[in-house]
């Protein structure tokens, strides 16, 4: 068995330290107060238990409170005394340069929670460590300086998530649309050179790829482009072709023909798109940003975002030809096509494209064939999504963050160029847990973590309050999110709509188990369910209309968190049947992942609550590999089109590096019921040695898990 350090190191579980703790404390009392040697085997025993009951690597801290608990349960009450002040005393200690341990750990790579924080970076690489080293200081000064006691206190009891602490000393913000039409039609800058509009459509992908590395360095969270920002420099391409054709025609003494111009100078443009796209896949994956890993960038498709016509034509080949370059992947160091994280994609499903027949059905095929191979693209319903957004239709940032509505002084509607402020996520399975199942006392408790989670947003919002446009030049100078004057405040732009600010949420599965005795999916539970629902979005109303600010309700993609509060709320409740008996808790509104229900009814049922998750949500099913079947995917899309706004397919997409299987690796527990993945052709179990790439939170991961998400990909079931 195994145990994480204060640290973060894991380490081999040792029954006789625990022993030594406890034989000092008993020594330091008389001896009518001691403990019998019967009693101290006893607690030992029932630590030791408890450990292993537990199904994870215990924490110090969670361990120490077994031990205390044990002596009181013993009523050896000056031996608990004596042991609870020998540990107040070591915290002092550590707390007097709180840091230390974490970074050295983090150096050495043994820091195991710092491995399994992010499924998409490395920790053993250089930049990777240097990003992370600063973020402990960063959380170190946010916790000590910059956020309310209890604030701070809340977070790390798990009631709520302050969201990427590690970044809050800086002034950034979250996630964004980049205004790629402006910076590449008005040109740009950057690092400090001056960018004019591209002559074409390759040269318009490198410079967007330029820009992506640029803006993800100067954020923390994902970025979106549409490709419709990108199509118009195909003509570009093609005018410039016909006049290079028409010169060589003639210098090789032949009849330039517009008929002969037309076909050479199409097959260049089919090149240039290969071309261009081939930069977007490999330069995006191949480009380390500042934070040491890939940008978390999404790719936009969607065909009636362009007038028809040639423009439209030209974004269906390019969209045609992003969607072949996925199915293929990208190759891994043994040369081998693999499944690439980024860029992620979102097809938009239309009248045009969504039925066999249709003019773009072609492109709706090939989307299937892809995301039964490469799990992606996402796919958005651009017919439920005008239902919900004032008749507009357009990309979310990063995973699921979606802008609210917005019209700007022209009247017109407008995304591009604006961002999101930063998230804290409420835990609805400790508001409940907190109740004990009393209904009144859970609306008086969600009133308090409401008005908690309320300043923490403020002080996210303050934070970014007087931030002046140079600390990120390419976001709030050239045109990425705005063209602001040297000096200026990006202030206006935190206010009336032009960003949001979001509200998330977590465990709304558990929550309503809690306090309902069913699921959410039950129709009593789901009454409570949407109930709780509006409740938070009438909060988000109520503070918009105080401050001027679109504060949005967002279905919170957990993915290190999930393990953080599952571990919380079994610290501060213990173990609840069909509550916190797992080592996770359920995304926003998603049904539980063991719950046995078809995809179809999956969908519907989640639709309604993805409606009122206006700031961002997704819904999923679990398929197994569909490469054989795409009229089954297509059943789906299909469904996804009629009856929700955004969803994705979860395929499986693997390769064993010793051996060469390819399919699904395994997750089984080792013989320190340490969830492991392993091959199940050669058995083989090294991370090193294995590609796996899992959806966790909307993206796609690859760099593997900590043991609650395991834990909570190893026990989903399928829904097709």
């Amino acid at each position: 068995m195994k145990i994480i350090k204060r640290s973060g190191i894991e380490d081999i579980f040792d029954i006789q330290k625990i022993e030594a703790a406890i034989r000092k404390a008993n020594d330091s009392v008389i001896d009518y107060e001691k403990l019998s040697e019967d009693k101290i085997k006893n607690i030992l025993v029932n630590v030791e238990r408890a450990c292993e009951n537990m199904k994870r690597s215990p924490g110090v801290e969670e361990i120490q409170d077994m031990v205390e608990n044990q002596i009181m349960s013993q009523r050896a009450f000056a031996v608990a005394r004596n042991y609870i002040t020998y540990r107040y005393k070591r915290e002092l200690i550590r707390k007097s340069n709180s840091t230390d341990e974490q970074i050295l750990s983090l150096l050495e790579c043994n820091n195991e929670e710092v491995k399994q924080e992010n499924s998409n970076k490395n920790p053993t690489v250089n930049s990777v460590q240097r990003d992370y080293m600063a973020g402990e200081v960063s959380k170190d000064i946010t916790r000590r300086f910059l956020l309310p006691p209890d604030i701070v206190e809340a977070h790390e009891k798990g009631m709520i998530h302050f969201h990427d602490a590690d970044y809050f000393a800086q002034h950034m913000h979250n996630c964004c649309l980049v205004n790629l039409e402006d910076m590449l039609q008005n040109g740009t800058v950057i690092s400090e050179t001056m960018i004019d509009r591209p002559k074409s459509f390759s040269t318009a992908c490198n410079i967007a790829t330029q820009a992506i590395a640029q803006i993800a360095s100067s954020q923390y969270g994902g970025q979106s482009i549409s490709l419709s920002h990108l199509a118009p420099f195909v003509q570009v391409s093609r005018e410039k072709f016909r006049r290079q054709v028409r010169v060589e025609l003639e210098a090789a003494g032949l009849e330039p023909s517009e008929e002969k111009i037309s076909k050479i100078a199409e097959l260049r443009v089919r090149e240039e798109i290969n071309r261009g796209v081939q930069m977007i896949q490999y330069q995006v994956i191949t480009l380390m940003t500042t934070n040491g890993q890939a940008p978390f960038i999404t790719v936009f498709m969607y065909l009636n975002e362009v007038p028809e016509g040639q423009l439209r034509e030209d974004l269906a080949s390019v969209i045609e030809e992003m969607l072949h370059q996925r199915i293929l992947g990208v190759k891994n160091e043994q040369g081998v096509y693999i499944t690439p994280a980024f860029p992620k994609l979102i097809y938009v499903l239309e009248e045009d494209n969504i039925r066999e027949g249709t003019k773009y059905w072609y492109l709706t095929r090939l989307a299937a064939e892809c995301t039964a191979k490469r799990m992606v693209p996402d796919y958005i319903s651009e017919k439920i999504m005008k239902q919900l957004k004032q008749g507009n239709c357009y990309t979310c940032m990063g995973c699921r963050s979606f802008l609210t509505v917005y019209k700007n002084g022209n009247d017109q509607f407008q995304f591009y160029g604006r961002f999101n402020q930063g998230v804290v996520t409420l835990n609805l399975v400790d508001v409940a847990c907190t109740s004990e199942g009393d209904e009144e006392k859970f609306w008086e408790i969600m009133d308090e973590r409401l008005a908690l989670c309320y300043r923490a947003l403020m002080a996210r919002h303050e934070r970014l309050k007087g931030t002046p446009s140079d600390v990120a030049p390419i976001l709030w100078q050239n045109g990425a999110l705005a063209r602001l004057k040297k000096g200026e405040t990006i202030d206006r732009l935190l206010y009336n709509g032009y960003s949001t600010i979001s509200l998330g949420y977590a465990g709304l599965c558990e929550c309503t188990r809690y306090m309902k005795g069913v699921s959410h999916t039950e129709p009593e539970g789901t009454k409570f369910a949407l109930a709780v629902m509006r409740y938070l979005n009438d909060a988000c109303a109520k503070w918009k209309a105080k401050h001027q600010i679109d504060f949005s309700l967002y279905g919170t993609p957990l993915e290190s968190t999930t393990y953080k509060f599952a571990k919380c709320l079994q610290k501060r409740f213990g173990v609840i049947a069909g509550v916190t008996d797992k080592n996770y808790i359920t995304n926003s509104y998603h049904v539980h992942v063991t719950e046995q229900i078809n995809a179809f009814d999956k969908l519907k049922f989640e639709a309604q609550f993805q409606e009122l998750s206006p700031g961002g949500a997704i819904s999923y099913v679990e398929v197994p590999n569909m490469q054989g079947n795409l009229d089954a995917v297509l059943a789906v899309m299909q469904y996804i089109y009629d009856n929700i706004m955004y969803a994705e397919l979860n395929t499986k997409s693997d390769y064993c590096m010793e051996c060469g299987y390819s399919g699904e690796i395994a997750i089984v527990n080792d013989r320190d019921s340490k969830l492991v993945w392993e091959c199940p052709n050669c058995g083989n179990r090294d991370q090193n040695k294995m590609s796996v790439a899992r959806r966790t939170c909307g993206y796609i991961g690859t760099q593997f898990w900590n043991q609650g998400r395991t834990q909570e990909i190893k026990e989903r079931v399928l829904h097709l």
